[in-house]
């Protein structure tokens, strides 16, 4: 008995240390972003291979309820339950859905994804995080975006446990967006596709932070794009 309880309670204390995000700016949860297969278990993703790595979507061409209207040039919080515990980057992608599609039901498959923000670690005796401890994080709308409909990628990579292949942990979700007043003049350098934008092997991937402290940081993927 004893022993099912300190299970139970480890248990409970490794869903509390993961998290989800659920919602952007003031909305609900799982109204405006899809809902996510860890939305109980907080669990990440840890295959890059997978179709998870996408949106980690629950149940696929469903979508949310809701499609969120916003402003390029716009600055939205994309929010996390309960903090971004561990350490790691955050970056955001984002999608034109094709036109005749909604964002409420496309899949967002193929070479159609853009970073548009990165971050990046502080290195001093140790490595540290702008997002770890965050209840959200801020993203600007790029004012360059042509009118239309959108998925916003969130992604966290937890580092802590990424010394070994397979370690690292991705926490992400999708919202639904429809943007006004962009210049339509986004013309991004680099486009991917998830899967296939990451390999287990790549450095910002698989890598130690704790010992020896690594002298530098390049995270996985493109550079975030500029208008």
């Amino acid at each position: 008995m004893k022993l099912s309880i300190a299970l139970a309670v480890l248990a409970t204390a490794v869903a509390e240390a993961h998290y989800t995000f659920p919602s952007v700016a003031t909305t609900g949860d799982w109204q405006y972003v899809r809902t996510t297969a860890n939305f109980q278990s907080n669990g990440p993703v840890t295959n890059v291979q997978s179709e998870d790595i996408r949106c980690y979507e629950r149940n696929p061409g469903t979508g949310a309820p809701n499609i969120l209207t916003v402003t390029a040039g716009q600055t939205i919080a994309y929010n996390a339950k309960a903090s971004i515990s561990h350490p790691g980057p955050m970056s955001f992608y984002i999608a034109k859905v094709p036109e005749g599609q909604t964002a409420a039901t496309w899949d967002g498959k193929g070479k159609v994804w853009s970073k548009i923000y990165q971050d990046h670690p502080s290195i001093a005796a140790g490595m540290s995080w702008p997002s770890q401890g965050a209840k959200s994080v801020s993203v600007t709308i790029p004012k360059c975006l042509a009118n239309g409909e959108y998925l916003l990628r969130a992604e966290h990579i937890g580092l802590h446990s990424a010394g070994s292949s397979g370690g690292a942990q991705f926490y992400i979700s999708c919202a639904q967006l429809s943007v006004t007043g962009g210049s339509g003049t986004y013309s991004p350098k680099s486009l991917v596709s998830f899967p296939g934008a990451y390999a287990a092997s790549d450095p910002g991937i698989l890598i130690n932070i704790y010992y020896p402290v690594p002298k530098s940081y390049t995270p996985p993927g493109p550079a975030a794009e500029t208008c």
